[in-house]
């Protein structure tokens, strides 16, 4: 019980200080140089998304304590100002070290600030943080709508800030999460996503982060993209087991 409160009390306060909400219809770029298609009330294209998501996006790797070796590899990206980055729990659930790598090449040792199992969430506090920390820019994943245009960021197959794009296929869905878990509410994807994509954020075509990239679906025991990813939705993830609502707008 004490880890849900801790849970809910962190990705609560990364609502609370990194919420922004625009317009409906007005581009969203994270802080950074605004593109001239931004500033002339035009969509971003991806290259402008990519470049303002990027500095929020992270590395991930678990290292087994024992031999030193990565156990498994994953993404994760930048929700408040000091630093708390949001990923996917079963990246980080073997119970080993955790190092991530920012986007500037600074790498940190991490630690499991929470955790929320039933939606395959967890929010890791770095030891050292680069001169600058960028923050995603959160939406309002309560806001999509099949057909809209996402882009995911992550570190695919050892690939680092892999960058597809795609449509929302499909809202409040159920899958299998990497542990085995039944996850729910999730927003199925087309943009190509692989092993090491998961904790990533998933970019609605305003550069707001809507969502965490935990899983994909494939019928065989290859593991790789067939063409559904899913992500957990942002509101979500920063809400974890029942917590405050993020502010409507």
């Amino acid at each position: 019980m004490a880890i849900a409160a801790v849970a809910a009390a962190v990705l609560v306060l990364a609502a609370i200080v990194l919420y922004r909400s625009g317009s409906a219809g007005s581009p969203r770029l994270s802080p950074g140089r605004v593109p001239s298609s931004a500033a002339a009330s035009k969509e971003p294209t991806t290259a402008e998304i990519y470049t303002a998501v990027a500095p929020s996006v992270v590395s991930i790797e678990a290292v087994a304590q024992a031999a030193g070796t990565v156990d498994a590899t994953g993404t994760g990206v930048i929700v408040t100002g000091d630093g708390i980055i949001l990923t996917a729990l079963h990246v980080v659930s073997g119970g080993g070290a955790i190092r991530v790598t920012f986007a500037d090449g600074t790498m940190s040792a991490a630690t499991v600030a929470a955790a929320a199992p039933a939606i395959d969430i967890a929010a890791l506090a770095p030891t050292t943080l680069p001169s600058v920390v960028v923050p995603a820019v959160l939406g309002r994943s309560d806001r999509l709508s099949v057909g809209d245009t996402v882009i995911a960021v992550g570190n695919q197959l050892g690939l680092t800030r892999t960058t597809t794009t795609g449509v929302v296929s499909g809202l409040d869905r159920r899958a299998t999460g990497a542990d085995g878990a039944s996850l729910a509410g999730l927003i199925q994807f087309d943009a190509a996503v692989n092993p090491g994509s998961s904790g990533g954020p998933l970019v609605n075509g305003k550069g707001e982060t809507v969502g965490i990239v935990v899983a994909l679906a494939n019928p065989t025991a290859a593991g790789t993209f067939i063409g559904v990813g899913f992500a957990v939705p942002i509101t979500t993830a920063v809400t974890a087991r029942g917590g405050d609502r993020v502010p409507q707008q």
